[in-house]
């Protein structure tokens, strides 16, 4: 288990960076309450791999798809607004988490079960002036 504290926005940077190298594992889940900084973390870890593209939460869509010359596609999902797995189903989910591509995760309680059985967690909780970020090895 990795804990890592953000103290500012500025510092930002240095933690997705520790985050990446953390593990070689390529799926992320990301858990924390609303507001947490979820998106936030992600747009800075997908620059930290290399791209360039425009980062947004894909709350509509469920994912969307960013490239980088380094790490080539990286999705990112958003399952707050799903009713039931069988949502995820529909988006062929399988194809994505088992890509070998990075895959971050936002609101992955509400699939859980489709969790592939190695994946990174990552727990992000405010706390007064600061993020505490805590990251373990699901397997």
């Amino acid at each position: 288990m990795l804990e890592l504290e953000l103290h500012s926005l500025e510092d930002l940077g240095v933690l997705a960076q520790k985050i990446v190298n953390s593990t070689d594992l390529k799926v992320f889940a990301f858990f924390g309450e609303m507001g947490a900084g979820k998106t936030t973390l992600i747009k800075k870890i997908v620059e930290v791999l290399g791209s360039n593209d425009e980062v947004s939460s894909p709350t509509y869509s469920l994912v969307n798809e960013y490239f980088s010359e380094t790490a080539g596609i990286i999705y990112h999902f958003d399952f707050y607004r799903i009713q039931s797995e069988d949502e995820v189903f529909d988006i062929g989910y399988e194809d994505y988490l088992y890509s070998s591509q990075y895959c971050f995760i936002e609101w992955p309680e509400k699939i859980v079960n489709l969790l592939p059985l190695s994946y990174v967690k990552v727990t992000i909780k405010d706390q007064e002036s600061k993020r505490l970020i805590t990251l373990s090895i699901n397997e």
